[in-house]
């Protein structure tokens, strides 16, 4: 029976490129499913044969701490070289999705301040 390897939800394209390789190289025999036309699944990649299943899933532990290690270094690189994003560049790049959230952030404390002030009895 197939096993799930990887979500494909919020998976950047050199990564599910990257992964395909790796299996590829390992020669573990996988398949892909495709992301629902209205967005209930988002599609995945799957190890075909249980028996692949426990070495598939090492060399997706091996691959994910290779790359959280080298996406920690760029971003360490990134802040020593003021390359960094930082929360002004996203405001001057999106003001209007900036101000929304904190609108809404705003009502929602608003909100969660009328509770008590509604149950509280004179």
């Amino acid at each position: 029976m197939s096993k799930l390897l990887l979500n494909m939800r919020n998976v950047p394209d050199d990564e599910a490129d990257e992964v395909r390789a790796m299996l590829d190289e390992a020669k573990i025999a996988w398949y892909e499913t495709q992301p629902s036309r209205w967005g209930i699944s988002f599609g995945g990649i799957w190890v075909s044969d249980e028996r692949d299943v426990a070495r598939a899933r090492a060399l997706m532990a091996d691959y994910q701490a290779q790359r959280r290690a080298r996406a920690r270094a760029e971003r360490a690189a990134a802040l020593r070289d003021g390359t960094a994003e930082t929360f002004a560049d996203v405001v001057r790049r999106e003001p209007l999705r900036v101000l929304l959230a904190v609108l809404g952030i705003i009502g929602m404390l608003a909100l969660l301040a009328l509770v008590p002030l509604m149950l509280h009895r004179p």
